[in-house]
């Protein structure tokens, strides 16, 4: 069985008045995908914002590798060897693609014991290499969503965090996408993917968990999620 990474406990997170986030719990294991689910507004993002530092929680636990890094600032969070890639993708649209690559690039092995580096990064985006010198806002959207990721793969992270990476995407691209996650999975890294395309969160899950409301509402594996119709007529409007 693989070893658990990261484990939030009854996780409240606000914005404003009102808890976005209600006593969240759930686990992502080394070399496993969880796939998060949920409708427009449940709080998935939110989820991510948390983990990463971006939130600060109001009540609760998160722990990864062993440590508790509630409430921790995002650099320390990054530091510690989560990645984080969000849906907006945060492109530098000033920067090369090999500055957006190199900015916050920092040596540290793998579960696997292989560092990424630029030459790994460019082998597995080889669209990449060929415009490594152009700027990161003349990228097309599937070019950015994998300058993105390339990025955050540069940061050595035990644990990847991808919101919503086909959002806006044409279906070739959304394949490229797939074909880029199914590797990494193979490589051992652990990834927390947050994705309304059904189809593409349950291609390579380990695990699922469907968000509602701010609130965990089902958990377990993708078999058993398919014969799950009341939890996903209920909250994920199927």
């Amino acid at each position: 069985m693989s070893a658990e990474l990261l484990r939030l406990e009854q996780v409240h997170a606000t914005y404003g008045d009102g808890d976005v986030l209600q006593a969240v719990s759930l686990a992502a294991a080394s070399g496993r995908v969880l796939s998060l689910l949920g409708r427009n507004g449940a709080g998935k993002t939110t989820v991510l914002k948390t983990i990463m530092g971006i939130l600060a929680p109001r009540a609760g636990r998160i722990r990864f590798a062993g440590d508790d890094i509630a409430g921790a600032p995002p650099h320390r969070i990054a530091r510690a060897g989560l990645g984080y890639v969000p849906d907006t993708r945060g492109v530098f649209p000033s920067l090369s693609v090999l500055e957006n690559l190199t900015v916050a690039a920092r040596p540290g092995a793998m579960a696997g014991g292989s560092d990424w580096s630029l030459e790994r990064v460019f082998a597995l985006f080889p669209r990449l290499y060929e415009r490594r010198h152009g700027s990161g806002g003349r990228l097309s959207g599937g070019e950015q969503q994998m300058l993105a990721i390339a990025r955050a793969l540069l940061t050595n992270p035990l644990l990847l965090l991808l919101d919503e990476p086909t959002e806006g995407l044409a279906p070739i691209v959304i394949d490229d996408v797939e074909r880029v996650l199914r590797q990494l999975k193979s490589t051992g890294l652990a990834i927390l993917l947050v994705e309304q395309n059904l189809a593409f969160a349950l291609a390579f899950a380990d695990e699922v968990a469907v968000l509602g409301k701010g609130q965990v509402r089902w958990s377990g594996t993708p078999a058993e999620f398919a014969r799950a119709e009341d939890v996903k007529r209920r909250w994920l409007g199927l």
